[in-house]
Order: structure tokens, then sequence, then C-alpha cells
């Protein structure tokens, strides 16, 4: 049985009285004035996600990263010593993009001994250093020890790699990501060697986005043809809705008890999900992972446990489920309405056919929802921008999305403060 909060502890929001239980206004999700702010106040200091270590096999390897929001390029590497690292992705020259392919704003990887400008020829090495300038005798006092490549702050975590655009990050990116998201950090990841990615733009706000990945109170009505009436039924007596928020920080969980695929009565799913035993829960038959789980990944102590959703500020989300897969998704915002959304499906991988299949049937699956979920903002956004209404009433289960606008306003008003000698 879902363990849901007991009466005495009242409902979620009265946990942080802070956030209080008035009206959320959502101006911030319509102004190009907001959105220049966030683009300094919240995207240019933030630790930010842009990748997994797995993406860097060996010496050499490397991808570009394009952050619309902070107007920049940067490129990850792992060096000849193995250590990963970032830097801007220009050359000291004349500021010609350095690591592109065909069409100057696509993301593109590979493998390297260096890097080589493709408008003079100038070289970096892996490390950053410049070791080669064509012509270097034409050039006045000219000390290559002087023009590496930028470097950009970069650290790895669990696997995942963030980078941090400010010239001196206020925090390590461990005291960023505070106890409640440490505490996953030995779930085992590094067995999650099988990867479905989808990336859209979506003509959205990045937050009216996020909204709807930290609430499961839209799912019975949004998803609700997605799933047979038996296996809502049984979701809602599971409790589909989350049992458990919580929040540290810039950082908010919730985690959901859900369907338990293993133990509901084959009847209740769709004959695919029967056939392939998979569906947006994962394959059914996926293989035990190494260890118990860590307990910060179910802290509520939800039974049955479902999945556990990790919304990393200011645009990342680590949802593990209990069918042992997890997704990843990140929120890059490029206007003040639209914005890329990134989701990297990660699982064990398949030692059969039949695995790989019920593996293909989970990311299909997903893919559904997450395109449900994007047709819908599209309409919020357009209604928003109407300004017919700028006030909205939230719920006791959407304290993640208060928490959510409440800390964008405070990261902005900390920047004004400062900007303004404060």
């Amino acid at each position: 049985m879902a363990r849901w909060p007991k009466p005495s502890e009242g409902s979620w929001t009265e946990h942080y009285p802070d956030l209080g239980t008035g009206l959320v206004s959502y101006r911030d999700s319509i102004s190009p004035e907001f959105h220049e702010l966030e683009r300094e106040a919240i995207f240019k200091r933030a630790w930010l996600n842009v990748g997994r270590v797995s993406e860097l096999p060996r010496n050499g390897s490397y991808f570009t990263k394009e952050i619309e929001i902070a107007k920049t390029s940067i490129v990850v590497v792992r060096d000849n010593d193995g250590q990963v690292r970032a830097f801007h992705n220009v050359c000291r020259h004349r500021g010609n993009k350095l690591v592109w392919n065909d069409l100057p704003r696509e993301e593109t990887r590979g493998t390297c001994r260096q890097f080589t400008c493709k408008y003079h020829g100038w070289r970096y090495a892996l490390d950053g250093s410049l070791t080669f300038v064509q012509q270097e005798d034409e050039f006045f006092d000219l000390d290559k020890a002087e023009y590496g490549l930028v470097p950009v702050h970069c650290d790895v975590w669990a696997g995942f790699i963030f980078v941090n655009l400010d010239r001196t990050p206020r925090q390590s990116l461990r005291e960023f990501l505070r106890p409640m998201v440490t505490a996953v950090e030995v779930y085992p990841f590094e067995a999650m060697g099988e990867r479905f990615s989808y990336r859209t733009r979506v003509k959205c706000n990045w937050k009216i986005f996020s909204d709807a990945f930290q609430e499961f109170y839209h799912a019975p009505i949004l998803h609700a043809r997605q799933s047979v009436p038996a296996v809502a039924e049984a979701a809602r007596a599971a409790g589909f809705e989350a049992p458990h928020y919580q929040i540290d920080g810039p950082h908010r969980m919730l985690s959901g008890a859900g369907v338990q695929p293993r133990t509901t009565p084959p009847e209740a799913f769709k004959p695919i999900e029967r056939l392939i035993r998979s569906g947006l829960h994962g394959a059914w038959d996926a293989p035990e992972l190494p260890g118990p789980l860590p307990a910060g990944v179910n802290p509520g102590n939800c039974n049955p446990w479902g999945l556990s959703s990790f919304q990393i500020w200011p645009n990342m989300v680590i949802l593990i489920w209990n069918l042992n897969w997890v997704h990843v998704y990140r929120y890059w915002p490029s206007t003040y309405n639209t914005m890329v959304y990134e989701a990297d499906l990660l699982c064990v991988p398949a030692r059969t056919a039949r695995e790989r299949i019920a593996h293909e049937l989970a990311a299909v699956t997903y893919k559904e929802f997450a395109l449900q979920d994007a047709n819908t903002l599209e309409a919020t956004q357009s209604m928003l921008e109407s300004r017919a209404i700028d006030w909205f009433p939230l719920n006791d289960q959407e304290i993640t999305c208060r928490h959510f606008h409440r800390t964008a306003a405070e990261w902005v008003a900390d920047y004004r403060h400062e900007r303004a000698g404060g």
C-alpha cells in the first residue's frame, strides 16, 4: 500500500511555509526582459549538465554543446591523461568557432589528437594549449602560452558532466547539488550502457515545460488514453500521484508508487505490452542491478515504490524507475517562448533480441507520453501570452512548481541586487 503523509503531518506545502499558498504568477514565462535576466542570473552562474562520461569513451573523445541561452558553444573533451575538460569553442586568433562540421550551429562529436581551426589553421592540444600558429613569425610578440583555449569550469558527479560558465563559481559542484541529490550518487548509473536519445524544439518557455515533469497531477487526465482503464485504476489505487515530495535548496524531488507490472494481472495491459513485457515503466524483465538501491532513491519509503524524479536546478531531471532504467531530461531555453528539450533513456545493455525489443517498446512509449506533454504546453504558452489571466492557483502536490518559479525569481533578484551594487 502506498505511503501517504499521515494526517498529523499536514499538507506538503505546510512543510515549507516560506513558499506560501497564494496565487502564482506566470509572467516570468512570457517576459523577454525576464528571459534576458535569467541568461545572466541563472544559466551563466549555475552548474549545468551537458552529458555523461560514457560519451567520452577514450582519450581524444570530444563533443560540442550549443548553449543558446548563454550565447556560447563549448567543447568537452577527454585529454591524453584521461581528464574531462571543457573549453569555450572559439579560436583565440579571430574568434572563429573551433570545432564544427558542415553547419556551424550544429553539435558534433568524434575523436581527435588535436583541434585545428578551419579559418587560419591554429592548432590546440587536448588540454587546450596552443601548439601551432600558421606563419608565427608574422605576429608581434606572440607568446603561444598566453593564447590557449578559454577554459570552462568542469566537474563530474556520478558520471554526469557538469560545467559552470561563471568566471568564479560561487560553489563547488558537490556543494551546489546538496545532500538530497548526492544521496543517490552510488546508484549504478555506470551500468546503464544502452541509451536512447530524443531532442526537439518546443514553442514554450523552459519553465512551463519543466513544470509538467515535476508534478503527476496531470497524468491521469492528459495520459489517460495511453493506458487501458485497468492500468489507470491500478495506478490510482497504488498512489499514481506522487506520495512524497522533498525540497533541498534550489532542487526538488518527488516519488511515486505507480504500477508494478511484474505483479499486476496481465489483463490490465495492452496486448503489445503483454507480448513484449514492456511499456512506459520499462522492460519488465530488466536485469537486477548490483547491490541494494541507495536510500536516497526512495527517501519517502513509498511502498510499492515506482519511481523517483530528482529535479536538479536549473534544467536537469534524473528520473529513476523501479524497473531499473533511468531518464535524464534537460530543458534548454532559446528564447523567452521557445526551448530545446533533450531526453536520454538509459538502461542495462540488452543481452538478447527479446530484451532489445523490450527496450525499444519502452523508449517509443515514453516518446508518446512526452509528445502529449509538449503539445499541451505549446497551448499553455500561447494563452499565457494573451495576458487574459496573470495569476493562478496551485494545489498541494504542485509544490514543486511553486518552488521552481520562486527559485527563478530569487536568483534573478539576487543578480539584480548585485548589479545594483548591493
